[in-house]
């Protein structure tokens, strides 16, 4: 089955063209909002080809393709449709509303970041070859030592770990503004100018290197290089009110007059009254998280790493993003992703010995790709194909990736970078730290294994599904 073939098959499965209200994608699912749910045939869709699974949640029907086929089969459902935002005219069109306010909260919070997870994930990734470079062990290997790398190498990696960061606000303004409704090139505009040069920067203001501007006396301003809770209320705010404006601007001069109202307004708010409140609420945040995962004894670590994968079933693991980016843009460091990514790992763990025991060839086709998948950070199939389905395994997964989670906080394992876990999670991890990331995944994927061959599946367990 082609892609579109395939993309024509999903539409006419959740109700044809018409049914369908917007399409948007993550890293590994197609999401889709429909007029009328009834209409899908659920089972159907998770028999089509190349189709790992499929839930409801936050008001989303969200089939599960894995990376890279994701991106192509939303193109081809894009060009079905007739847009991302599909099916009747913007006058015709009902406004349907899933989900309590929270989960349609955590949705915004989805829709605003996973569009720029991307580029911070190849920015970690080159922070990541950027400590392999710089370390001594290696360069020893070449008769080398860090003096003799030269500046000017040192300058260009700079340029490609610093930059994402550095301009983060500029980048959450843009989707922001995409998904409110406002123009995207004003949010980018926007953003950057949190990000001026004409502003202390951020980071030298933190390192005493700098003060910040005093206006009215009172209110000290600088940049909010590598913030995000200051840009992101921003844009909310001002898409909104961008949009209210369009609709009060005579149309002669609309061109004109609402970018300018816009930005002015936008950039006074930032400065003088969204950024300095939120700049310390996000501070705080980031503080009380680090507090919780920063735990004696490694129980910070257990109880994320038990518990944390929870999250993705009820489609609030989104919000974490929000963390994983301050903390990168504060001090270049991830928590929380050594933590998650034992969760991962056992999961891959407690579908292979599901694997192993069943005796359904359909049980077992499922299973050993899920693992492999699993392995490589997409852990969807394993937990929606198998390992929740027969619960058991799933509760075996949390107890290995809690103590997986419980050596890296002993350890202090920390990453350069945010969104790949499992094997290619290595590639932030390509320092000293590497022999113990191998260390506390490979416990994790033992612990949830043997727990779940011994007592988490066994066939009757599958004869009763």
């Amino acid at each position: 089955m082609t892609d579109k073939e395939l993309a024509v098959k999903i539409v006419e499965l959740v109700g044809g063209k018409e049914n369908i209200v917007s399409v948007r994608h993550c890293a590994t699912r197609l999401r889709i909002i429909v007029s009328d749910k009834e209409k899908i045939q659920t089972k159907e869709v998770e028999n089509l080809d190349k189709v790992k699974g499929s839930f409801f949640n936050s008001g989303q029907y969200q089939i599960i393709l894995g990376t890279g086929l994701v991106n192509r089969i939303y193109d081809e459902t894009v060009k079905i449709t007739g847009g991302a935002d599909a099916g009747e005219s913007s006058e015709e069109k009902k406004e349907v509303v899933y989900g309590n306010k929270f989960q349609r909260a955590i949705r915004m919070f989805s829709d605003v970041f996973v569009p720029i997870i991307p580029v911070l994930v190849a920015t970690g990734l080159f922070m990541g070859l950027r400590g392999l470079l710089t370390q001594d062990a290696v360069l020893g290997l070449f008769g080398m030592t860090p003096d003799d790398v030269p500046a000017s190498l040192l300058t260009f990696t700079q340029i490609l770990t610093d930059t994402a960061f550095s301009f983060l606000p500029a980048l959450v303004c843009w989707s922001t503004f995409r998904n409110f409704g406002g123009s995207p090139v004003i949010g980018i505009v926007l953003g950057l100018m949190l990000v001026s040069s004409n502003l202390p920067s951020s980071y030298d203001v933190g390192s005493g290197a700098a003060e910040p501007l005093m206006f009215f006396g009172f209110i000290p301003v600088a940049g909010y290089q590598g913030s995000v809770l200051p840009a992101f209320v921003t844009g909310i705010i001002t898409a909104k009110f961008e949009k209210w404006l369009r609709k009060h601007i005579p149309d002669a001069i609309d061109l004109i007059v609402t970018p300018f109202i816009t930005l002015l307004v936008g950039i006074v708010l930032a400065l003088f009254a969204i950024g300095p409140v939120l700049h310390y609420v996000e501070n705080g945040v980031l503080f009380v998280v680090e507090k919780l995962l920063f735990l004696p004894m490694g129980i910070g670590g257990l109880i994320y790493g038990s518990f944390g994968q929870l999250l993705g079933i009820f489609g609030i693991h989104h919000i974490l993003n929000f963390l994983e980016i301050s903390m990168l843009a504060q001090d270049g460091w991830n928590y929380l992703n050594p933590i998650g990514t034992c969760g991962n790992v056992a999961q891959a763990g407690a579908v292979l010995a599901v694997a192993i025991k069943a005796a359904s060839n359909k049980t077992k086709q499922v299973a050993y790709p899920s693992c492999l998948s699993a392995l490589l950070g997409i852990t969807e199939p394993a937990v929606f194909g198998v390992n929740l389905r027969f619960v058991k395994p799933f509760i075996m997964s949390m107890i290995g990736g809690g103590v997986g989670g419980f050596l890296a906080s002993l350890f202090n394992l920390r990453a350069t970078g945010m969104s790949i876990t499992g094997i290619p999670g290595t590639l932030l991890y390509l320092n000293e730290q590497l022999p113990l990331y191998i260390l506390v995944n490979v416990v994790s994927f033992a612990v949830a294994f043997v727990l779940t061959f011994m007592f988490g599946f066994n066939k009757k367990m599958e004869e009763n599904q």
